[in-house]
Formats: C-alpha cells, sequence, structure tokens
C-alpha cells in the first residue's frame, strides 16, 4: 500500500511533465458519476507528444527510467582498504532537475 501511495503522490507532483490532464478546473466541475473526459488542452498534448518548449512528454514508467540515470559512485584511487574515498555524483539534466524540483515541492 506505502508504495502505490508513494506513486500516486509522484504521479501528481509530475503531472505537467506526465501524460496526464492538468485542467484541474475542468476537474472540479465535472459530474463525478459520468465518465471522464479529457480536456482539450490535455489531449493536444497527448498528441503532440511534447511540450510547449520542445519537451518531450513521458510516461510514468519512462520518466522513472530517464530519472535512473542519475547516479551516485564512490570512487578509490586504490584497491586497498584504507585508501581514502571520494563521491561522484552525476549532474541532472533539465528534466531531471525539473522532476526533482517537483518532487521538493511534495506536501504530504
Amino acid at each position: 500500500m506505502l508504495a502505490y501511495y508513494v506513486e500516486w503522490h509522484l504521479k501528481e507532483a509530475w503531472r505537467e511533465l506526465l501524460f496526464a490532464d492538468c485542467d484541474q478546473a475542468a476537474q472540479a466541475t465535472r459530474d463525478p458519476v459520468a465518465p471522464t473526459q479529457r480536456s482539450a488542452r490535455a489531449k493536444a498534448k497527448v498528441a503532440s507528444r511534447y511540450h510547449e518548449d520542445g519537451t518531450p512528454i513521458h510516461s510514468f514508467r519512462t520518466l522513472l527510467a530517464e530519472l535512473a540515470t542519475i547516479v551516485r559512485n564512490t570512487c578509490r584511487t586504490s584497491a586497498e582498504a584504507d585508501v581514502p574515498t571520494f563521491t561522484v555524483t552525476t549532474q541532472p539534466n533539465p528534466l531531471q532537475r525539473r522532476a526533482t524540483d517537483l518532487i521538493g515541492r511534495l506536501v504530504v
């Protein structure tokens, strides 16, 4: 259950990066019993597959795959155990930085 809860919050935070409908005003005014209809803006987003700034729109799975390329390596200059170590972390690209910033705004 915890994994589903975390996934739901991530999808809500990353709504603008995913194929999800961002028109929350339309969602608030729709009939709760009627089948859900996507807004015109969401349909255009899916059809173009790109944001206004030219970055591609992702599914939840492809966004996680993109974020999985951020790596933190612990390195040492020799194979001996008492040698000092240092860490190297890859620099996030603009999409990864945007996704992590959106996670930082989560209020749970």
